[in-house]
């Protein structure tokens, strides 16, 4: 994830503004806040202004998931060539969902907080739209586990630690 985060800062870093550049890169999947963070140190943008731009990106997304990610999938499933890529990412995510289902709001704060490869907000959040976990428990969840992978990520990428 590192390698990624690093190339579309070095890449996108040439043409648009650094801030613009952790916004982006905090809305994407996979990247998300982590990479946001990642990308806002390299940049040299001071350590609050890469938090705020990299929360907000990443919180962007995740009410949308919530809402409308089943009706999206279902929509979609049906389809020749899309169909196969929606049922992989269920079975991925639905495999993530262990972790989960004993204590629904500590494990997805943690699966969200904790930050590993393939976990994460957006992660979380198809995970807990897929189990049909509570919009307000599973939003709750999902922001505090952000500012935990927040914290540890700014912790480590800002020298702190």
């Amino acid at each position: 994830m590192d390698s990624i985060a690093i190339w579309f800062g070095e890449t996108l870093g040439q043409y648009i503004p650094a801030e613009l550049v952790t916004f982006l890169v905090s809305l994407m999947p996979i990247l998300e806040c982590r990479g946001g963070i990642i990308v806002g140190r390299l940049l040299g943008l001071p350590l609050v202004s890469t938090i705020v731009l990299s929360v907000i990106g990443n919180i962007l997304p995740i009410p949308f998931i919530l809402l409308f990610i089943k009706k999206i999938f279902g929509w979609l499933k049906p389809t020749k060539y899309l169909g196969p890529i929606i049922t992989r990412l269920e079975n991925r995510a639905m495999k993530k969902s262990g972790a989960l289902e004993k204590g629904e709001f500590l494990g997805l704060t943690l699966f969200v907080g904790i930050p590993l490869p393939g976990t994460g907000a957006w992660t979380g959040s198809l995970v807990a739209a897929l189990l049909g976990i509570d919009i307000k428990k599973s939003s709750a969840a999902i922001l505090l586990g952000i500012a935990m992978a927040t914290v540890i990520v700014s912790l480590l990428m800002y020298g702190i630690l």
